[in-house]
């Protein structure tokens, strides 16, 4: 029987590492996002310096493992079998919860993930033991440590509004009295804001990492006697007071002096700040159930004792982990750091949820976030009413966005956000986390750096009238996310230990369940980027001519006749196979397409605003093209969807001349398709004229195929009135399709001109 629960500490340790890879993952976003999103030091700086953060808070960390031991439960009412099902279920749960997350690309709390998951594995193990003992279900709260559980949930739900308020007045402070011009600011202003920030930061950095090391509780002479813990905790105000005016001095010579950007500095020591805070802070819920099993488990060998006889008092004592253990762990976290390319699509979620500019929108507006927007925009216009004008004037010169933000398109080398609202995230974030820290409270670090972020967004005016719903909406969806993560965290590890409880071989089967979901997923996010959909993608021309447009937007109709090719000739198959999950999937491929085109119009705006004052007639072309694009997708949207209704709704298949007939246009169309694909993709505009020959012939086909429907129908050969209505839609429809196709290349055919080389946009306008 001993080995069975050996087998079980192995599993534990490798669900460990795996849960590091996920968590980290997810995590990243806490300390990467307000480096990432300014652009003020290079994507190499800013990974080292969280890495070397990451490292050094997982060595200091081991003062917050005894929340995986003691902080939900009462461990000393459960026997050793019933501890390690527990931390069994909350790893197994704990791994598939956070790779979900990750995978849609949602931040999530790896802290209230792992409280609730213990929470609900140690709630389902108590009900079973209190319905062996035929016990009263009031018992519940002998086996649970409420008072804790209770303290810590709520600072995690308090964290998300005070993180929002406090970012949001911080921000809104710190533009008004330093406004997007900070530049030109003297240097003295600079230097107090440095101070400031840093004073923040280093007091932050203190209680997080001095904290966690044995030098902590030693005393010294040199500040009166006491030790160092209990010095950073009652003389709060006299180290910062000294800290300030140190930091501000320091500030100052950078500047003054050395001329050194003292926002890099602090946004560097912000980071690093941020990700030690993340280590310290979040490695329990990493790592922490393992441990606490390897504790239990060398406990109970000692012991002697039967594993359902051995009670596991012994966890509510205070262990230290093992060095070796955190430094393994730090291996880890770095390294998926380094490597994880989930990590990168988490923090893409922030970075356009907070993103000053216009950018293509993640989520769709409902009525929740119409109605704050809405609710928003009163109380700001009833604000502005009741200010004098001239105060207005004053706040509105302070909040005046540079054209760096709003000019162009959204590029890559381009910042999400300035370095004073990046300051501001860090700084605040930072505060927040050390207040809580000096409560041994596990804050979630997820709700409080996005919540700060949002809320300096919002202070920042980075949610506009053309953005806000969406901003909003997308908001919303994470902290629905959050309150799901407790749900499902507290259900599934309840439901995951009451099938560990009722047979040990659950185990090896939850185990290979949880393997191939994470591979699975593993696959899928490879396939989405290696797999040339994103090449795929239509993307916005970027010239600033009329020649340049042309060649630029070639890519685009290359892809698009490539994708729309696919379409007609799927549609044509589906048809003739009653196929009707290849036509769903048709479906969903044409409403992507049209998706894009429309994206494509909606950036409209950022195309004119890039011409050169002279390019009159890039933005006429450009404009016609994107009316031609539209037409194409618009087609082939209707032919995919009444294909797809017919079938769905059980009419008669079409006869076999008519699918022989649309087979015969499918292979003109995929002929001409070709050819045009071919064309653009090499750029051989003086060929269209070729091109424009076809018009005819495959008008005569599409108009020959008709007219012996129309025959075929007036004879009374065909018998269906169905079939008569897809079939005499699907041509007439392609005609137009052809339509659309032809005017777009005489387009080409007629506006480029060989003489002269084509001038690219200037990106740094």
């Amino acid at each position: 029987m001993e080995n069975i629960y050996l087998l079980m500490l192995v599993a534990l340790v490798a669900l460990a590492v795996a849960d590091l890879v996920v968590g980290v993952s997810n995590d990243a976003v806490n300390f990467l996002n307000s480096a990432l999103g300014s652009k003020v030091l290079s994507f190499r700086t800013i990974m080292i310096v969280a890495s070397i953060g990451i490292f050094i808070g997982c060595v200091f960390s081991s003062g917050m493992m005894e929340v995986a031991r003691k902080g939900i439960f009462n461990p000393g009412e459960f026997m050793f079998n019933e501890i390690m099902i527990i931390f069994m279920a909350v790893m197994i749960t704990d791994i598939l919860l956070l790779d979900f997350f990750n995978t849609v690309g949602m931040p999530t709390s790896t802290t209230v993930s792992i409280v609730f998951e213990l929470l609900g594995a140690s709630v389902a193990m108590a009900l079973i033991k209190i319905g062996m003992d035929n016990g009263s279900f009031s018992d519940v709260v002998n086996y649970i440590n409420t008072s804790k559980a209770t303290q810590i949930i709520l600072g995690i739900l308090l964290s998300v509004v005070v993180a929002f308020s406090i970012g949001a007045i911080v921000q809104w402070i710190s533009r008004l009295l330093l406004s997007y011009n900070f530049e030109t600011k003297p240097s003295w202003v600079g230097a107090v804001f440095g101070g400031i920030a840093l004073t923040a930061l280093t007091y932050f950095i203190l209680m997080k990492g001095i904290k966690g090391t044995s030098y902590a509780k030693e005393s010294f002479d040199l500040i009166g006697g006491v030790t160092i813990k209990d010095f950073l905790e009652n003389n709060v105000f006299q180290i910062v007071i000294y800290t300030s005016a140190l930091m501000s001095l320091l500030s100052y010579a950078f500047i003054q002096f050395f001329k050194f950007d003292i926002y890099k500095i602090i946004i560097a020591v912000g980071t690093f700040g941020l990700a030690l805070a993340f280590a310290g802070n979040d490695l329990v819920n990493f790592i922490g159930v393992p441990i606490a099993a390897w504790q239990s488990y060398e406990a109970w060998t000692a012991s002697g004792l039967a594993a359902n006889e051995f009670g596991m008092g012994v966890l509510a004592t205070k262990v230290p982990t093992p060095n070796i253990l955190l430094v393994c762990a730090g291996v880890v976290m770095v390294l998926t750091l380094w490597f994880s390319k989930k990590a990168k699509r988490v923090v893409k979620t922030e970075l356009d949820l907070s993103n000053q500019g216009n950018i293509e929108e993640r989520f769709e507006p409902n009525f929740l976030s119409r109605g704050l927007v809405r609710l928003a925009t009163n109380s700001s216009n009833l604000f502005s009413k009741i200010m004098p004008d001239s105060v207005n004037n004053k706040i509105e010169e302070r909040f005046r966005v540079p054209e760096t933000f709003t000019k162009a398109i959204a590029k890559e080398d381009r910042p999400s956000f300035d370095v004073i609202r990046a300051s501001v995230n860090l700084m605040v974030a930072g505060i927040l986390i050390s207040i809580a820290t000096s409560y041994k409270l596990p804050l979630s670090t997820t709700y409080v750096t996005f919540m700060v972020a949002m809320g300096t967004s919002l202070s920042d005016r980075a949610w506009g009238s053309d953005s806000a719903v969406y901003r909003v909406a997308g908001v919303l969806n994470v902290i629905a996310g959050w309150f799901g993560t407790a749900l499902i965290a507290f259900t599934a590890a309840g439901t995951i230990a009451y099938l560990i409880n009722i047979s040990e071989l659950m185990i090896a089967v939850l185990i290979f369940f949880a393997i191939l979901l994470l591979v699975r997923n593993y696959i899928k996010g490879k396939k989405v980027t290696t797999n040339g959909v994103i090449e795929e993608s239509l993307v916005i021309a970027e010239s600033s001519s009329l020649q340049g447009v042309i060649h630029e937007s070639a890519k685009n109709i290359a892809k698009l006749i490539k994708r729309g090719n696919k379409v007609y000739n799927t549609t044509v198959e589906g048809l003739s196979k009653q196929d009707l999950n290849l036509l769903d999937k048709n479906n969903k491929q044409i409403n992507k397409l049209s998706k894009e085109v429309d994206d494509l119009k909606d950036k409209l705006f950022y195309f004119i605003r890039n011409l050169d004052e002279s390019s009159l007639g890039a933005s006429n072309f450009y404009i016609n093209l994107l009316g031609y694009l539209q037409d194409i997708a618009q087609s082939l949207d209707y032919i995919s969807k009444i294909s797809y209704k017919h079938v769905n709704n059980n009419h008669r298949k079409l006869r076999y001349s008519q699918i022989m007939d649309l087979m015969e246009v499918d292979k003109e169309i995929n002929k001409l398709f070709e050819e045009i694909k071919i064309s653009f993709e090499s750029r051989s505009f003086h060929k269209m004229d070729v091109l424009l020959q076809n018009k005819k012939e495959l008008f005569s086909l599409v108009n020959k195929k008709i007219e012996a429907q129309i025959s075929s129908t007036r004879s009374s050969e065909e018998k269906s009135p169905k079939n008569t209505t897809l079939y005499i839609s699907i041509l007439q429809e392609t005609k137009d399709l052809l339509k659309a196709i032809m005017s777009l290349i005489e387009e080409y055919h007629v506006s480029h001109d060989a003489t002269i080389d084509p001038v690219k946009a200037n990106n740094n306008s």
